[in-house]
């Protein structure tokens, strides 16, 4: 399992019989954002006001985004979020899960796949309502250090790269598309 390292620390005895301790200890996982790319696929339904990663010093990074929806109110939205591996190319990775967005906001436990991911940004996000979206979509300044312990202690994952693949729907056409490239070490 990532993350975690078994020591053989201690051999005793007792009553005649050999037992073995061990203690667990956590390897450092660090988490880094490589790239974010964000694109509108129907500019009249939405586009990308700003999309960035920001690197202010060696160890503090954060993406942000903001979309900004320009036929509201929006009633019908639907989340494909999809993890991929690089292994010569990005491949499929544990999830490619598709969402009733305006379902899930009422009810956070209607998919946990869902809710893990939405965990990385609920608090940074002003998408913490159920439908309709009358206003702009902005997700601000989610840090590598809040990211790092998500794949570490809550669902470990091995070492590598990973691609965090968004479509938006909306009344079931694709508008939009975020990436998010990090590397787990």
């Amino acid at each position: 399992m990532h993350g975690l390292k078994l020591y053989l620390v201690t051999h005793h005895w007792s009553r005649g019989n050999r037992v073995f301790g061990s203690n667990l200890s956590k390897i450092p996982s660090r988490t880094e954002f490589t790239n974010i790319v964000c694109t509108s696929l129907d500019k009249k339904f939405c586009n990308f006001e700003y999309c960035h990663l920001k690197s202010v010093n060696r160890s503090y990074k954060y993406f942000s985004v903001k979309m900004r929806l320009l036929k509201i109110p929006v009633t019908k939205v639907k989340i494909n979020l999809g993890l991929y591996q690089r292994f010569s190319g990005y491949r499929p990775f544990l999830y490619d899960v598709t969402i009733d967005a305006c379902r899930f906001l009422k009810n956070e436990t209607y998919n946990p796949v869902a809710n893990y991911f939405y965990e990385l940004i609920r608090d940074h996000s002003n998408m913490n309502h159920t439908c309709p979206f009358d206003h702009d979509l902005i997700v601000e300044k989610v840090t590598t250090e809040f990211m790092n312990h998500r794949p570490k202690n809550v669902l470990p994952f091995a070492k590598g790269d990973y691609l965090m693949e968004v479509n938006w729907i909306g009344y079931d056409i694709n508008r939009a598309l975020t990436k998010l490239y990090f590397t787990l070490s």
